[in-house]
C-alpha cells in the first residue's frame, strides 16, 4: 500500500474519532470564561481606583467593606478560571469516550453501567453550572447598568448642563446609610472623572465581562444538548449490543442443537 495513502487513512480514521460538538462548546466555554475572568478582574480593579480617586472612600481594615467584597471577588474569578478550566477538559474527555464507544460498538468496546452513569451525572452537573451561570450573568448586568448610567450623562455633559444630578453609593447599597458618598453633575470632581480613562476603560471591561458570562451560559447550553444526545445514543447502543448477544447466544443455541440432532441420528444409523 502506498505511504501516502495509508497516512491519510489513518488521519482520516483519527479525525472522525474527534466529537467536534463538545470540541465546539469547550472553545466556546474557554472563551467565555476567560473573557469574563480577565475582562471582569481588570474592572474591578479599575473600580478600586474610581472609588478611591472620585469618591474619596477609604479602604478600612476592621469592617467588611466594598473593598474586601472586591478583594473576595477576585478570588472567587481565580477559582472560577481553575474550575472551569478542568470541567472543560472533562467534558471533552467524556465526549471523546462516547464517541469511542459508538464507534467501536461491535468491536471490542464494551458500554458499561457506570459509563451511562456518568454522563448522566455530567448532564445534571452541567445544568446546575448553567443555572449558576444564569446568576452571574444577572449579578454582572448590575455595575454594567450602572456605569452605563454615569458614562451616557459623561457623554452627554453638553445637554445634561444647567441640571444637577448626583450619584449617591448608598442607592446602589456599595456604602452604608450612614456614610453619604456622593458625586454630583456640577462638580469638578464629576467632570474630572468623566475626563479620565478610568471611567470609560472600567464600564467596557464590564460590557466584554457580560459578553463573556454569556458566552459561558450558550457554552453551557451546548454541552446540555451534546450530553443529552450522547447519553441517548449510548442507551440505545447498548440495548443494540444487548440485542446482538441474545441474538447470538440463540444462535449458538440452535447450532449446539442441530449438532446434536445430527449425532443422534448417526449414531442410529450405524
Amino acid at each position: 500500500m502506498n505511504p501516502f495513502t495509508r497516512c491519510s487513512e489513518c488521519c482520516i480514521k483519527c479525525l472522525s474519532g474527534i466529537p467536534y460538538a463538545s470540541l465546539i462548546a469547550t472553545i466556546l466555554l474557554y472563551a467565555g470564561v476567560a473573557l469574563f475572568c480577565g475582562c471582569g478582574h481588570e474592572a474591578l480593579s479599575g473600580t478600586v481606583t474610581i472609588l478611591q480617586n472620585y469618591f474619596e472612600m477609604i479602604r478600612t481594615v476592621e469592617t467588611l467593606d466594598v473593598f474586601t467584597m472586591i478583594d473576595i471577588l477576585k478570588y472567587v474569578i481565580y477559582g472560577v478560571a481553575a474550575a472551569f478550566f478542568v470541567y472543560g477538559i472533562l467534558l471533552m474527555v467524556e465526549g471523546f469516550f462516547t464517541t469511542g464507544a459508538i464507534r467501536d460498538l461491535y468491536g471490542d468496546f464494551k458500554i458499561t453501567t457506570c459509563g451511562r452513569c456518568v454522563s448522566a451525572w455530567f448532564i445534571m452537573l452541567t445544568y446546575i453550572f448553567m443555572l449558576a451561570w444564569l446568576g452571574v450573568t444577572a449579578f454582572t448586568s448590575l455595575p454594567v447598568f450602572m456605569y452605563f448610567n454615569i458614562w451616557n450623562i459623561c457623554q452627554n455633559m453638553t445637554v445634561a448642563e444647567g441640571t444637577n444630578v448626583c450619584f449617591d453609593l448608598r442607592q446602589f447599597g456599595i456604602v452604608t446609610p450612614s456614610d453619604e458618598k456622593k458625586i454630583c453633575t456640577n462638580t469638578e470632581m464629576f467632570k474630572k472623572m468623566c475626563a479620565s480613562d478610568e471611567l470609560d476603560l472600567t464600564f467596557h471591561l464590564f460590557v466584554c465581562a457580560l459578553a463573556g458570562a454569556g458566552a459561558a451560559v450558550i457554552a453551557m447550553v451546548h454541552y446540555l444538548m451534546v450530553l443529552a444526545a450522547n447519553w441517548a445514543y449510548v442507551k440505545d447502543a447498548c440495548r443494540m449490543q444487548k440485542y446482538e448477544d441474545i441474538k447470538s447466544k440463540e444462535e449458538q443455541e440452535l447450532h449446539d442443537i442441530h449438532s446434536t440432532r445430527s449425532k443422534e441420528r448417526l449414531n442410529a444409523y450405524t
